[in-house]
């Protein structure tokens, strides 16, 4: 009996030396993880090749007061405990009503002389997502993708139909006139000979730690035959997963489809460990400028970092989260 004790100490001493020493390792892997904001937002309002002669500084501080504006009302939702769809519905909400961006009020002109509208959004927790595509009368078209996500058993919901929907479930429905701008429309006549493109979108991440993503566009300026870009398209325009990232995103729609661009972000953080920026730039800077694609993302991880990547000149974007880190911009 006293040999086994001795047998039983010899092995057991290596093995309590290791165990000793593992926790050290732990810590210093745990401390390696990055600490959670407690909520965090940011949003976009569109890409493009863009630079400080075709847009003078009086045109900035428009841009930025209206980005940070709409910055400011989603971290309002999230400081007081609101959750990230409300937050992005918010946000996206006062970006439709404001003529400077292309997704409702500002939204810019079909070849048919008419505004039609497309949205979506995703929530991280449990994958669901709605859509519209193809609206026209439809004031808050995210208000519309979120009611098709919450209030019916489909995803996707496309022109007349959505409408109906949208009436049915008491969202507010307006003349296609109401869209109707002068700036967009001058600029509807001057794209005849060179398409323009745009989006506004928004992710956030609130107390509970679910990610939300949306986003919101007129589409392309003379776009023709009722097509329909990557911002409806759950994985091309908008992707959250609680799990990796959220995701909005603007550029040439059908590069971002065809390369379920948003998707593919999160599938190299999930499988390939990427973090959010990394992940992105691989996307945007290589993928897709490989194939001639124009445009750029937002996103936030899980733990409220972000990522802001273009690989246009220009994306009107910003950022904040509860640590009172904010950041409003418009160049690359």
């Amino acid at each position: 009996m006293k040999h086994l004790n001795v047998y039983f100490l010899i092995f057991l001493f290596p093995v309590l030396f290791f165990s000793c020493n593992v926790p050290s390792n732990q810590s210093e892997e745990a401390e390696a993880v990055p600490k959670p904001f407690e909520y965090a937002l940011v949003l976009h309002g569109g890409a493009g090749n863009m630079n400080f002669q075709s847009m003078p500084e009086p045109y900035q501080e428009l841009f930025k007061h209206a980005l940070d504006s709409a910055l400011q009302l989603g971290l309002d939702v999230l400081k007081e405990g609101g959750a990230s769809i409300d937050a992005v519905e918010v946000v996206i909400n006062c970006m439709e009503d404001n003529p400077l961006f292309n997704a409702g009020k500002g939204a810019v002109f079909t070849s048919e002389g008419k505004n039609e509208l497309d949205a979506s959004i995703m929530t991280g927790q449990d994958l669901n997502a709605g859509a519209v595509a193809g609206v026209t009368d439809i004031r808050h078209p995210i208000s519309a993708a979120r009611a098709v996500m919450e209030q019916s058993e489909h995803v996707l919901m496309a022109g007349h139909g959505a409408s109906v929907f949208a009436a049915q479930v008491g969202l507010e429905i307006v003349d296609p006139s109401y869209f109707y701008t002068k700036n967009r429309f001058e600029s509807f006549q001057k794209a005849i000979a060179k398409e323009k493109h745009g989006t506004v979108g928004c992710v956030a991440l609130d107390k509970a730690g679910n990610l939300c993503a949306g986003t919101s566009t007129g589409g392309m300026t003379n776009k023709k035959f009722g097509r329909i870009g990557d911002s409806p398209i759950i994985g091309a325009g908008t992707y959250a997963n609680n799990a990796t990232c959220g995701v909005s995103a603007t550029g040439h729609g059908e590069y971002f489809i065809r390369w379920t661009v948003a998707h593919q972000i999160s599938v190299l953080m999930e499988y390939k460990g990427y973090d959010v920026e990394t992940a992105a730039r691989e996307v945007i800077e290589k993928t897709l400028v490989e194939v001639g694609g124009e445009g750029g993302v937002i996103c936030l991880d899980r733990f409220g970092r972000p990522a802001m990547i273009t690989n246009t000149s220009g994306m009107f974007r910003a950022y904040g989260n509860s640590e009172g880190e904010h950041l409003v911009a418009i160049f690359k």
